[in-house]
Order: structure tokens, then C-alpha cells, then sequence
């Protein structure tokens, strides 16, 4: 049968890539081919000619250490992943990494790896499929109708991170999200009943999910009916657990022995006498390549063609609906958003949270499709679309979302979102609880996401609720993480300026970290300027410096008091706002001189958090003013001067660095 012989082919393929790169898992490969092959070929609507056209069915590797049943699969269904590329697998530069890396190789969805990430970046997916196809589509027009299938495997479900967002997702009633379960009873350690022994599909069941079981992982009519059974139940996502073998047909199957270890020449050789292969090496039968064009990129040439003559109906009947989505397609704002973000006076003071939630609310009205929410913070972060609706089951168009306490969810969700293209999404908590998503937003920064972290309470000033909720080192933390803008503005004017420069960053993730208390007004409109990352907000009153004050956030205002009551002692400074060390250090030497010469050695520098990173500006001669213990509880501004962030203090400092 064609099948088997597609199945084994499959299998064999994977076989032979992890024996020639003596490095993979081929436990995976050998027990999920069946349930890929029957979803791949019965179902799945891709079209290797154009991998990014938006209503394809997406498919996520939740499991990606199985990468090569994935290689496998987009090599026999016409993808750009030739044999050679295969035969690379796993070496430096090749189109197939250890781990599936979207943009990086053809018809990879998402980058996956890292277990538990798979699913949420799934349900982000189809939240996006049911936002754009509630508000897009029409009686007559239907542009959005794809479905978002991932395998996982016993790994996934153990990770909280899947529990969280598969709660959210039963809860939305996602009913076009199809999770493929490969239950085999296996992880790397031994068998699951050593540390895992939950009633998976009863606790689905209970969170809302429609859930089935296969009790033969190579009952290929079985897998193709539980399937079809799953995209008839359009109220509830799916969970089809299938129960398979781990390295399906080698001498160690059904042990960890196969799960992330080459099966060698000797190995290999028993699996595919198993397999009744006959075949060379990365041989693939003519009829296997013949079956996948027959299924595979038949089915989805001539779904793609009919979503094209859609569009161009689409065009003449909604041309406005048609103008704003492809913007949307293209990450194209369509406006500038200096003529459309506030400015504020030098009257105004008040909390960068609140100019967060000003500068959001203008952005939202030209970007119709911005969307987002918070881990139940909204009140607390103004991370909210005034007017919108809530996103819920009721109206799937609804722009604001509200993730519950569940922040690796939203941030691993905002990247599927992300993913899934024709959207821009925002999310956010307070900003020591980034800790509990960063991974996330690793992930986005490796993908090159432009997600839009919002982030509050970002310093001691929180007081009262004490060290458990007064970031210190999470600055630090993000800073380090490569491809990633961290911007901290001072004041309304470089709120405003960070929005600019998130919305028309397309490349990679932005944090916004944002205070709770009040600042004045100390900059103006600065756009230009805080795109360099780091810019002098205040220059000295004398062409003489005696040094410079360089500081980020709540603390610019500091330091620029400092300036002031420093002048009257005939000290003359600089103060230099550092809105992003990413940026800054990305800047042509020539324009880093102009801010921080090298001639001007005294300097000092300012802010309430881990002084990690802050020296390479002061250098050998300099100061850094900084919190590298935990916070305390108390009223804010008290625990501001128990840390020595008066201005007092820091003219003190600065006049040590003097002597």
C-alpha cells in the first residue's frame, strides 16, 4: 500500500539523517509517522510555492526535538528542503537545525524546541485565524477558514505552560485547534509513570476540550476518522490522543533507549528489515514522491488558488476592508504616528503607565488591528483598548484579551499571534513578573517577533507590596537577551517616542518598562533621538564639563535635579538618557562620542535596579548608583531614599567621584 510504503519512507528517512549526523531523536519519527502522514496527506492545506500565504492550515511541531519527521514531511511535499538538506541535518548553516527555526527553513511554522512553548503558539494561531475571520470575512467571501494542528507529545502536556494555555483555549471554545497527541509512555528519563500519571483526556475533557483516542498508532483509518471527527467539532479545540510505540519497529522500541540516541548502522538495518525496506539510503520511491503531489500539493495548489480568486473579489466588492488587512499583512501602519501620538508640556506630570495608556489608545485608533491584553493586570497596567470589546467566544473580533493569571501563556500566546501574521499584538504584567515569561520572549527574539511587552511597576517606588514585587534584576535580564529593544522612557514625550519605534519595528520584540508613580515632564518631542537608544537630555551649562550624569526612566528627572542643585556649586554636567543600551550600543562610534566622550571620565550612573551593565559607560573612573540587594516594604518614596535615590545623594556621589 502506498501508504506504508510513505510511512516507512518517512521513517527511514529520519533514520538515515540522525545515523549520518550521529546526533537526533528518532524515537519520535518512527512512532508519530503514521498520525503526521495521515494529517499531512488527508488534511493539511499548505502550498510549498507560496509557504506564507496567510489562510494555509498551520502546522506546529510542539515536540521539536522530532524535527526530522518534519524535514521529512516538507521535503516529499515540495518545500525548498532537498535530499542534501536532509543529508545536512544538524550541521552548521544547514536548512535543517537540531530544532524546527521558523525563517529559517521552508514551511516551518514556528520555532519549537524548548517543550511546552508548541501548544500556546498553537492557540495563538487560531485566536488570530477567529479574529481575522470574524471580522474579515463575508456572507458571500470567506478568507479566513484554516485550521492550526500541532504534535505533542507526553513532554508538552507535562509542562505548565501547556496546562496554562489550553485552560484559556477550552475557555474560547477555539474549535478549529486539532492538538495530535503521540502517547507513548516514554520520555528521555524512562517511562512517564515515574513522574506523571494524570488521566490526560479526563482533565481535557474537564477544561473544556473535545477529546478522542486511538488506541493504534499505525491505524491509519482510525487516526484519518478521529481527525475528521475533530474539525466537525467547531466549539471546542481537540485533543486526539494516539497511542503509539517510541521507535516503532527498531531493536530498543518502546524504551528511552531510542528517544534521543542514532540508532547506528546495526539499528538502522533491523528497523528497516522490520520496515521491509529495500531501499538505498535517502532513496525515496518515485511513487512516494508521485502520492505526496497527488495529496499534499494538489490539495493545497488548488485551495490556494481559490483563496486568491477570493481576494481579488474580495478587492472589488470591500476595497476598504481589502486595503486595510493587506497593511495589516504587510506590518504597514499606513499613517505617521508623530502626527498621531501626543505631546506632552512641561506642565504635565504623571505616571508613564498612564502615557502607555494614552499613546496605545491613539496608536489603536490608526492600527486597526492591534490587539492585546494582560495576566489580569489591566486596571493595574492600562494595558487596555478603551471601547473595544473583550476577545471571548461572543465575538471573536474583540481586541482586548484577557489571558487570567497566566503570564507564560500570554507571552508564549502573543508569539503565536505574532506568528500567524496580520496582526500586531501587545501583552503585559508587572515587570518583575517577566521572570515568570521569559522564555517566551526569548523565543520571540529568536523568531524575530515583533511582540510589544508592556511593563509596569518597574522599580522599588512599588513600596509597599515589598522586595517580592520591586524588580531588580529583571532589567538586566532582558537587556541581555540578543535581538531585543528594552526601552525605559522618563517621561510622556519618550513614552510616546518608544511607541513609535516599537509599531515600526517589525524585526524583534520591544519591552516597555513603565513606572506607577508620577514624573514630570523633562524632554520634549525626542522621536528622532530615542531611536539612537541614548541621547543628552540636558546638556551643561558651561562648554567645560566637570562630568556626566547618564541615567534611564524614573531616574533621568533625578539626575537632572541633581544637575541643577550641582551648577549652583559651579559643578557643571551632562545628563544623558539612556532609553535602550541595545540601541545605543548599535550607534556609529562618531555619534557614542558626541554623548559620552571619552575625554569626560568623571561620570556617574543612575538607576533603581542591578548595576549589571551599567559600567561600560562609566568606565574604570565612574560610578554606578544601582540596587544590588532586594527590595523593602514601606511607602515608595521612603523606600526610594532608604536606596539613596535623592538628589542630595546623588550630588554626593558625584562630588566623590570629583576629589
Amino acid at each position: 500500500m502506498i501508504s506504508n510504503l510513505s510511512i516507512n519512507t518517512i521513517r527511514v528517512l529520519g533514520i538515515d539523517a540522525i545515523n549520518k549526523a550521529n546526533s537526533g531523536h528518532p524515537g519520535i519519527v518512527l512512532g508519530a509517522a503514521p498520525m503526521a502522514y495521515t494529517l499531512w496527506t488527508n488534511h493539511l492545506n499548505v502550498n510549498p510555492h507560496d509557504p506564507q500565504w496567510v489562510n494555509r492550515d498551520r502546522f506546529v511541531l510542539a515536540a521539536g526535538h522530532g524535527s526530522m519527521l518534519l524535514y521529512g514531511l516538507l521535503h516529499l511535499s515540495g518545500f525548498n528542503v532537498t535530499i542534501d538538506d536532509l543529508k545536512s541535518f544538524r550541521q552548521l548553516g544547514s536548512k535543517t537545525p537540531g530544532h524546527p527555526e521558523y525563517g529559517h527553513t521552508d514551511g516551518v511554522d514556528a520555532t519549537t524546541g524548548p517543550l511546552g512553548q508548541g501548544i500556546p503558539m498553537a492557540i495563538g494561531m487560531a485566536m488570530a485565524e477567529r479574529y481575522l475571520a470574524t471580522k474579515y470575512n463575508k456572507e458571500d467571501i470567506k478568507l479566513f477558514d484554516h485550521f492550526t494542528y500541532a504534535l505533542c507529545g507526553d513532554g508538552d502536556l507535562m509542562e505548565g505552560v501547556t496546562n496554562e494555555a489550553a485552560s484559556l483555549a477550552g475557555h474560547l471554545k477555539l474549535g478549529k485547534l486539532i492538538v495530535l497527541y503521540d502517547s507513548n509512555e516514554i520520555s528521555l528519563d524512562g517511562e512517564t509513570s515515574q513522574s506523571f500519571s494524570e488521566k490526560t483526556t479526563k482533565k481535557y475533557e474537564a477544561i473544556g476540550w473535545h477529546v478522542q483516542k486511538v488506541e493504534d498508532g499505525t491505524d491509519v483509518q482510525a487516526i484519518n476518522q478521529a481527525i475528521n471527527n475533530a474539525k466537525n467539532q467547531l466549539d471546542k479545540p481537540s485533543l486526539i490522543e494516539v497511542r503509539t510505540v517510541i521507535g516503532y519497529g527498531a531493536p530498543n522500541q518502546g524504551t528511552n533507549k531510542v528517544h534521543g540516541a542514532p540508532l547506528g548502522v546495526e539499528g538502522g538495518k533491523a528497523a528497516k528489515t522490520h520496515y521491509e525496506w529495500n531501499h538505498e539510503e535517502f532513496n525515496v520511491p518515485q511513487e512516494v514522491y508521485r502520492h505526496f503531489n497527488d495529496t499534499v500539493i494538489n490539495r493545497g495548489t488548488y485551495k490556494h488558488e481559490q483563496f486568491q480568486k477570493s481576494l481579488k473579489q474580495y478587492e472589488v466588492k470591500y476595497p476598504n476592508e481589502y486595503l486595510e488587512l493587506m497593511r495589516s499583512l504587510n506590518n504597514k501602519v499606513g499613517v505617521d504616528l508623530a502626527d498621531i501620538l501626543p505631546i506632552y508640556g512641561p506642565e504635565k506630570k504623571d505616571a508613564t503607565r498612564n502615557y502607555s495608556y494614552e499613546c496605545l489608545n491613539k496608536v489603536a485608533n490608526v492600527i486597526p488591528n492591534l490587539i492585546g491584553g494582560a495576566a489580569d493586570l489591566t486596571s493595574s497596567t492600562k494595558a487596555i483598548i478603551k471601547n473595544a470589546d473583550a476577545f471571548s467566544p461572543a465575538n471573536y473580533s474583540g481586541r482586548n484579551i484577557y489571558f487570567g493569571v497566566r503570564e507564560f501563556a500570554m507571552a508564549s500566546i502573543s508569539n503565536g499571534i505574532a506568528l500567524h501574521g496580520g496582526l500586531r499584538v501587545f501583552c503585559s504584567t508587572f515587570f518583575v513578573f517577566s521572570d515568570y515569561f521569559k522564555p517566551a520572549v526569548r523565543m520571540a527574539a529568536i523568531m524575530k517577533l515583533p511582540v510589544i511587552y508592556i511593563l509596569t511597576h518597574d522599580s522599588v517606588a512599588v513600596g509597599e507590596d515589598g522586595p517580592t514585587h520591586e524588580p531588580i534584576e529583571q532589567l538586566a535580564m532582558l537587556r541581555s537577551i540578543p535581538n531585543i529593544q528594552v526601552l525605559r522612557p522618563c517621561d510622556g514625550n519618550e513614552t510616546a517616542a518608544c511607541y513609535k519605534l516599537a509599531l515600526e519595528t517589525t524585526n524583534k520584540p520591544t519591552v516597555l518598562v513603565l513606572t506607577r508613580q508620577n514624573l514630570p515632564t523633562v524632554t520634549t518631542a525626542n522621536s528622532g533621538l530615542v531611536k539612537k537608544g541614548g541621547y543628552i537630555v540636558s546638556e551643561s551649562k558651561n562648554t567645560k564639563m566637570d562630568g556626566i550624569l547618564i541615567a534611564s526612566g524614573s531616574e533621568v528627572s533625578l539626575a537632572i535635579a541633581a544637575q541643577k542643585q550641582l551648577e549652583q556649586e559651579n559643578i557643571n554636567t551632562r545628563v544623558v538618557s539612556i532609553v535602550s543600551m541595545e540601541l545605543f550600543d548599535a550607534n556609529e562610534l562618531d555619534y557614542k562620542e558626541s554623548v559620552l566622550p571619552k575625554n569626560i571620565r568623571t561620570r556617574l550612573s543612575i538607576e533603581m535596579g542591578s548595576s549589571f551593565g551599567w559600567h561600560k559607560y562609566v568606565g574604570l573612573d565612574g560610578n554606578v548608583m544601582s540596587i544590588d540587594t532586594f527590595g523593602a516594604s514601606g511607602e515608595g518614596n521612603a523606600v526610594i531614599e532608604k536606596f539613596g535615590f535623592t538628589v542630595n545623594n546623588v550630588v554626593k556621589e558625584f562630588k566623590e567621584l570629583l576629589k
